[in-house]
């Protein structure tokens, strides 16, 4: 999630109902640049990605576009943008952000019967296009799911099989904490890295995958924008509290998880102090040139013992910012990122930096994109996966819920059902609030 998870939340007070975008002027290809904005640290692998897809894009188009790479307050500099009636014409965002930017009225519909190219791209990439009133806000363009990647290397050291259940994973996760897999003679070795931190809502992303393979959920969505708590639904809770016990029973997790966020927990993974990472394809690039390719392995998610399969499911739209004066190059970049062409530029290959992790138009080949194997298990896992329930703002769900389980998780005394109920509440009203209960 290091990218994909949201920023820190905006008071709903600051929201606007109207807004423009005062970057652009003419229509169509006119004198000025569409300005697109991508969430992405600037000069990163990444962002060398989207300067090339944005170079392509106008060769292709014919229209000047101008590319801002942002990433530390990424919401919070939109707001801004928004507040002075001065939103980009494109913004690429997390399919995650979208609730929260429709409510504001920040996006325009898009119509889909009219986007080029539009049938060629998935069903499930669509629904995480779309808003609570069932109307499509943005353009897909980027897709994931979840996987373990694994030290390969230590499950054959200590001739163990790839998990296939939650007590698979458990017992490997054991071994990996007690029987020295790394051969060194010291007892300084973990079975789970986690990201268990409750910074940006990372407790409760982590562990969303683990519910989802379960059978659980945070929300029921109710038809017509509604939806009702779902955070202590058994399934639920037998989850978080799986991994409590590995927290606390088993002491399986490495130290310091609790107060981790991804950037941490990369490093903890590729120093060797943990063997099992819970975690999106945009790292597996990374992990094989500072790991060591024959010393990895990608694994599904397990089936839990009351439900499955399943994984948290996220990506990026791309979103047309409302108010924009150029939204027939709007559209023609729309059109391009989720044409083939558009797709494939984007998943640069085997290489870091993809935009496009999982392409979300099914006519591209993956596996003559990219000679790694180990992405076809995600590929595999996405037609399973959940994405966040179109709700008018996730963020405070996404940050209350990594607020207990997080403390759950902390301290081992507290009661994962009592915690839960609680949490439920919380839910409930905020539900209510967002009118959306």
């Amino acid at each position: 999630m290091s990218r994909n998870l949201i920023g820190a939340g905006v008071a709903m007070a600051l929201a606007v109902t109207v807004v423009g975008c005062g970057s652009s002027s003419g229509s169509g290809e006119g004198a000025d640049a569409l300005e697109v904005w991508i969430r992405q640290v600037p000069n990163s692998p990444s962002h060398k990605t989207a300067q090339k897809f944005v170079a392509e894009f106008e060769k292709a188009s014919g229209v000047k576009t101008k590319l801002v790479s942002l990433f530390d307050d990424f919401e919070t500099k939109l707001q801004q943008q928004a507040q002075a009636k001065d939103l980009p014409d494109v913004v690429i965002n997390d399919t995650a952000r979208l609730g929260n930017m429709q409510h504001q009225g920040w996006l325009r519909e898009v119509d889909k019967a009219k986007l080029a190219g539009q049938d060629k791209v998935t069903e499930l990439a669509w629904k995480a296009a779309a808003a609570g009133d069932g109307k499509h806000y943005a353009a897909p363009f980027s897709a994931q799911s979840f996987a373990l990647i694994i030290r390969k290397d230590w499950r054959e050291k200590l001739k163990l099989e790839p998990p296939k259940t939650w007590e698979d994973l458990a017992a490997l996760a054991k071994a990996f904490t007690e029987k020295d897999p790394d051969g060194d003679g010291t007892a300084n070795t973990y079975g789970f890295v986690a990201p268990a931190g409750t910074k940006r809502g990372y407790a409760s992303w982590y562990v969303s995958s683990l519910i989802y393979a379960n059978g659980g959920d945070f929300v029921k969505a109710n038809g017509g924008g509604k939806f009702t708590s779902s955070v202590s639904d058994p399934k639920t809770v037998e989850a978080v509290k799986w991994m409590q016990d590995q927290f606390c029973v088993a002491k399986t997790v490495n130290p310091g998880a609790v107060s981790n966020d991804t950037t941490v927990t990369h490093t903890v993974f590729e120093k060797g102090q943990g063997g099992i990472y819970l975690v999106g394809p945009y790292v597996l690039a990374r992990f094989v040139k500072s790991v060591g390719d024959d010393k990895i392995e990608v694994v599904q998610v397990p089936k839990g013992p009351s439900g499955g399969p399943g994984t948290l499911g996220e990506g990026e739209n791309v979103y047309l910012m409302a108010g924009s004066k150029m939204e027939p190059a709007q559209q023609k970049f729309a059109e391009y990122a989720i044409s083939l062409a558009g797709q494939k530029i984007g998943m640069n290959g085997d290489n870091e930096g993809p935009i496009v992790r999982l392409p979300v138009n099914q006519e591209v080949d993956l596996a003559a994109e990219r000679k790694d194997p180990r992405w076809k298990v995600f590929a595999d896992a996405y037609p399973s996966a959940v994405y966040t329930p179109p709700v008018p703002d996730w963020t405070p769900f996404r940050q209350k819920a990594a607020d207990a389980i997080n403390a759950a998780w902390a301290d081992c005394g507290k009661d994962v059902k009592a915690t839960l109920d609680e949490l439920n509440t919380t839910f409930t009203t905020e539900l209510t609030t967002q009118k959306a209960s």
